[in-house]
């Protein structure tokens, strides 16, 4: 039995139940007034009919896209809205689309998934990377009782991915940052063969201009933001080893699936069920 991984899921539910405390305020608010109460009527709530619901609702600002939740009916998770999309997009780096833009306006839609849902037609999917999986729409009476009942909160994302090298030995050497504003100074170093990184405890953290520097008990590992260089890891200021920067942005498939760091977390997407 791998507990260092029963560990991990189990620090990322604790995670999850820490975020759904910090409550959001749905487009519908309490349907005080008329806008409100029509918001509430334009809400789509589609189920797969075993406890997961994803929720799209027009938002009540001039953005004039929709709003994106996902949860158990009792909590519902806000799903962090794309650029240059409708709002029922959404990053979803354990799932790849191979036919899909590798970059449009700068987006890799290779690992973007998405609600598509049709009022009109009354129909409803969710699409996780490459598979399609048919929803159905709740009745708008029942709809709205399960919504004025249930809790909203942020995104259930704590960290994301930094830094990604590797040595010639195949260790890779990954770093994630965390995402909120009051978080934005929190990293994290993992460090071991794929599927088997162990988190580092860090003792201090150096970021100027020139790059950083993360000090942990076994060594430093030093990042160039010039890509001419090679960031170093060293261990002890004695043994000094190379490595080779891997494109974050390019390998967030390999990231979230394989390396072992992030293994049984929930990202509060449609696709964590999935």
């Amino acid at each position: 039995m791998n507990f260092q991984r029963i560990a991990a899921v189990a620090a990322s539910l604790a995670c999850s139940a820490s975020f759904a405390a910090e409550t959001l305020q749905p487009p519908w608010g309490k349907e005080e007034n008329l806008g409100q109460k029509m918001i509430m009527e334009a809400t789509t709530v589609c189920t797969d009919g075993k406890g997961h619901y994803s929720v799209v609702s027009p938002d009540n600002d001039e953005r004039g896209r929709d709003v994106l939740y996902y949860g158990d009916g009792k909590t519902f998770f806000e799903v962090p809205a794309l650029p240059y999309t409708s709002g029922t997009n959404f990053l979803e780096p354990r799932f790849f689309r191979k036919d899909a833009n590798p970059n449009f306006r700068g987006q890799d839609w290779r690992v973007v998934s998405e609600v598509d849902y049709d009022r009109k037609e009354k129909s409803c999917a969710v699409r996780c990377g490459e598979k399609n999986v048919p929803l159905t729409i709740m009745e708008p009476a029942q709809a709205a009782e399960l919504l004025r009942k249930a809790t909203y909160a942020p995104s259930p994302q704590q960290f994301a991915p930094y830094a990604l090298l590797r040595d010639t030995k195949g260790n890779y050497y990954f770093v994630d940052k965390g995402i909120r504003t009051t978080d934005q100074k929190n990293y994290r170093v993992f460090i071991g063969p794929r599927g088997a990184l162990k988190p580092q405890k860090m003792t201090n953290v150096i970021s100027d201009s020139e790059g950083e520097i993360f000090s942990t008990k076994k060594g430093d590992l030093r990042l160039v933001l010039d890509k001419a260089k090679s960031s170093v890891w060293i261990e002890n200021t004695k043994k000094s080893l190379e490595l080779r920067q891997v494109p974050v942005d390019e390998n967030l498939p390999l990231i979230y699936n394989d390396l072992g760091v992030y293994e049984g977390i929930r990202l509060g997407t449609p696709c964590d069920d999935q």
